[in-house]
């Protein structure tokens, strides 16, 4: 017990200045698409906002379509944003027409017209699909959702029906538009989190006696704590 208040107190003693953990707060409501809570909280905290709000608004505009499995609205509206993204990016932009075709599935099973999928299968993935094995694969994979009942799917094609690839498919999108900004794809707290994870398994190793069985990464703080709190305007997070 003597170790864990030692190491306990050795945190205790690191005063993170506030103005630190408000840039990180600003930095990750910009790049994960959160305009109006960005805003705010730069005002709020006196902070320079660190992206143009009209350039947060267009990514959680198509984010938002993708999550809502609207993907052609979603598409259309990443050609309208910058077209070269999807021309430079084939793997992004068959993973986008992948989803769009799960979409036109989900409508059409159980029992509907399965007409137009096929069609959309055909015309605008058929001719990708060739192109690499993983394009092939993802393909037919696919297509396995129109021969099975969709109670009856091996897990790793049933797993096409939830959010989960919608989360997975709007991730990359929004990092393909931060990159095509000229800006980092992932939010610095990410990084922290892994560098924080890379240097307690290192410590660990290294057979350090003076660590507690299990650290907290501090993330379960009482509301009042955070800035503005929960329901303090946010645009709720899009997850499904």
């Amino acid at each position: 017990m003597k170790q864990l208040d030692a190491f306990t107190r050795q945190v205790e003693e690191v005063k993170t200045p506030k103005s630190d953990i408000n840039a990180l707060i600003l930095d990750y409501l910009t790049l994960a698409g959160y305009p109006n809570a960005a805003a705010k909280f730069s005002t709020e905290a006196n902070l320079s906002p660190h992206q143009h709000s009209s350039a947060i608004e267009a990514r959680q505009e198509i984010q938002s379509y993708i999550h809502r499995g609207d993907i052609e609205n979603a598409i259309r509206a990443l050609n309208n944003h910058d077209p070269s993204i999807l021309d430079k990016d084939e793997p992004l932009h068959f993973a986008l027409l992948r989803l769009q075709l799960v979409e036109l599935i989900r409508k059409a099973q159980p029992g509907g017209d399965i007409g137009p999928a096929l069609e959309f299968a055909q015309t605008q993935l058929g001719p990708k699909a060739p192109r690499t094995p993983q394009f092939l694969e993802d393909l037919e994979k696919t297509m396995s959702l129109l021969v099975f009942g969709h109670d009856k799917l091996d897990p790793s094609i049933a797993a096409l029906l939830k959010p989960g690839l919608r989360r997975d498919v709007a991730d990359k999108v929004n990092k393909a538009m931060l990159q095509s900004q000229y800006q980092r794809r992932d939010a610095a707290i990410r990084h922290l989190v892994q560098m924080r994870a890379w240097s307690e398994e290192n410590v660990r190793k290294e057979g350090k006696k003076d660590l507690p069985a299990r650290i907290d990464l501090g993330l379960d703080s009482d509301s009042s704590d955070k800035p503005g709190g929960v329901e303090n305007g946010l645009e709720p997070m899009v997850t499904t």
